[in-house]
């Protein structure tokens, strides 16, 4: 649908572009329950292990991040990850991001039971920002990306791209 206001603006201002960074699956295990707090209901996923698959590059996930959730009042679920990936000839990259989660009840209630449920019947969404060190993937440090997910019963799975 196009306004009047974007009608006016160049073509580089009316839409995102995109282009595949990878795709990146986690292992997670069982969540950790903090509970209710003076804030959020709060729980963590520690990341074990993993796997991102691109074009530009490809390697694991090491142990040790970790996923901090924030179940809101309104049932969304607000995410707080770091990680770091190990390409294939050994470069460590941190990754860091922030997500939403939400969608119908029903949907949640499914999903967080491990229950296999169809991608396009909720939202999940993810906003990555890098740091690599000087070399072949220094590109990441002024890359701004985006991701769509799903959850899988041992974790969930990613498509990373990057916003051109």
């Amino acid at each position: 649908m196009s306004t009047p206001v974007f009608d006016e603006l160049p073509a580089p201002l009316r839409s995102v572009q995109t282009r595949p960074l990878f795709v990146m699956r986690l292992d997670v295990k069982p969540i950790v329950i903090v509970g209710d707090t003076p804030g959020p209901f709060r729980r963590v996923g520690i990341v074990p292990s993993g796997t991102f698959t691109g074009v530009r590059l490809s390697g694991k996930v090491l142990d040790g991040g970790s996923d901090w959730q924030a179940v809101r009042s309104d049932g969304s679920t607000a995410l707080d990850v770091r990680l770091i990936l190990q390409t294939g000839d050994g470069t460590n990259i941190t990754m860091a991001y922030r997500g939403i989660r939400h969608g119908a009840a029903d949907v949640i209630q499914r999903l967080e039971k491990g229950e296999e449920v169809d991608p396009a019947s909720y939202y999940f969404r993810i906003n990555p920002i890098f740091e690599a060190p000087a070399g072949k993937y220094e590109f990441l440090n002024r890359v701004i990306a985006v991701g769509t997910g799903h959850r899988f019963k041992h974790g969930p799975v990613y498509s990373v791209f990057e916003v051109l």
